[in-house]
């Protein structure tokens, strides 16, 4: 068996097309393998499928394929256009690329493999091409695998939003929360997300009528537009975001005393944390600090109290609330008051937790892996080639990478 033999086994040709030649360039690294079909050989008609088609002209292509070792290798071939009598002059599909790309099947799955795991700048170093070129890659099989996936039995959504840089540029991110995946990703943050959303659920067989619970931050965008696109599903709010709004009552308390308090000073994160997650040290310092009448201590023992509310079986739960309410909007202690306030507003989606027992936990955990790879990367220069990202690491797509076509 000769070289061309070989080569043809290992592509996994099949006739008309055949290995001509081949050509290794050892101080190049480079080896060059051109393919081609015999005198008279007929193809089908790349628009209609029809067999037989005549080839009427040809063009020369070129396909980057996966490495021989440390060599780059591509592949070369005459590009057939046949003659259908129903579709005129068509290009050949070639069973070895798909059309318009310069890649070969096989270099595609790797990369698309590769960028998983490593940055589009990393993968453009490995294999010798410019970055622009691997998100094309990673646009069409991200967009194609969307284009296949099924909304119908989405019922529970979870809704938040990140910025493509430092406070720059937001996308939202919807999530099906029993599956734990990215649905739809799309730039801003404003209420028309929601209405762009349920176009989307609609054009993957979902119903925006079988939403039955929405789990969002207390966002008046967000709310508006939950309100306008899914009036049926009542709002939970998530326990993160509440308890991030007690937490930042509790820190503005500090930084309002310390001003006066020096021994408040470097003690943020110790008022921030639960007990139970302090260090040695910390738990020394905040024993001293706890034995000081301070207000800081205070509003952090309202921030306890509110914590407990989740521990508390349904029926209690509101009670406990309103207990808590009166003791926040009686503590003098202003940033607590307003905190009390704001959860006066949304009292309901509050409470709604006790109900639904979802929790944007999934997008927290989704929008950790986006941090991630936004820091590996370095930041993203559009916000496309983020929402790509996301659906790549969180969109659990099928791909359907394969060999030939």
């Amino acid at each position: 068996m000769n070289d061309t033999e070989l080569l043809q086994i290992a592509l996994g040709l099949l006739p008309p097309w055949m290995v001509k030649d081949c050509t290794f360039k050892v101080q190049e690294k480079r080896l060059d393998i051109y393919l081609d079909f015999p005198p008279g050989s007929v193809f089908s008609c790349a628009a209609c499928g029809r067999d037989g088609c005549k080839v009427h002209d040809t063009t020369e292509r070129t396909w980057r394929h996966l490495n021989f070792f440390e060599h780059e290798t591509y592949l070369h071939a005459r590009l057939p256009r046949t003659e259908c009598s129903d579709c005129g002059v068509k290009t050949v599909s070639v069973p070895w690329a798909r059309e318009g790309s310069g890649f070969t099947l096989m270099f595609e799955a790797v990369i698309m493999t590769l960028a998983k795991e490593m940055t589009v700048n990393a993968i453009a170093r490995l294999v010798h091409e410019h970055d622009t070129l691997i998100w094309r890659i990673l646009h069409h099989y991200v967009d194609k695998a969307r284009r296949a996936q099924d909304y119908s039995q989405v019922q529970e959504l979870g809704i938040d939003e990140t910025s493509r840089k430092r406070g720059h540029n937001y996308i939202t991110v919807f999530v099906d929360v029993r599956e734990s995946k990215a649905l739809f990703v799309t730039e801003g943050k404003d209420a028309g997300t929601l209405s762009a959303f349920s176009e989307d659920l609609c054009q993957h067989n979902g119903d925006p009528s079988q939403i039955r619970e929405v789990c969002c931050d207390m966002s008046p965008a967000f709310i508006t537009g939950v309100e306008a696109t899914f009036p049926q599903a009542p709002l939970t709010f998530d326990k993160f975001h509440v308890m991030k709004i007690i937490n930042q009552a509790v820190d503005e308390v500090r930084r309002q005393e310390q001003q006066t308090r020096p021994e408040l000073k470097r003690s943020r994160y110790i008022w921030l944390k639960n007990q139970d997650n302090l260090t040695e040290k910390e738990q020394t310092r905040f024993e001293s600090l706890k034995e000081v009448n301070l207000k800081t201590a205070r509003a952090y023992h309202l921030k306890l109290n509110f914590q407990e509310m989740y521990q508390q079986p349904p029926e209690l739960a509101e009670p406990w609330l309103k207990k808590w309410y009166y003791w926040a909007t009686h503590s003098r202690l202003e940033p607590m008051i307003k905190a009390a306030q704001t959860i006066k507003r949304h009292w309901a989606g509050v409470l709604r937790w006790f109900k639904s027992r979802i929790t944007n936990g999934v997008l927290e955990g989704i929008n950790s892996l986006i941090q991630a790879a936004k820091a590996k990367a370095r930041g993203y220069r559009s916000s496309k080639n983020l929402i790509t990202i996301v659906y790549l690491i969180a969109g659990q797509l099928d791909f359907q990478l394969a060999h030939t076509k």
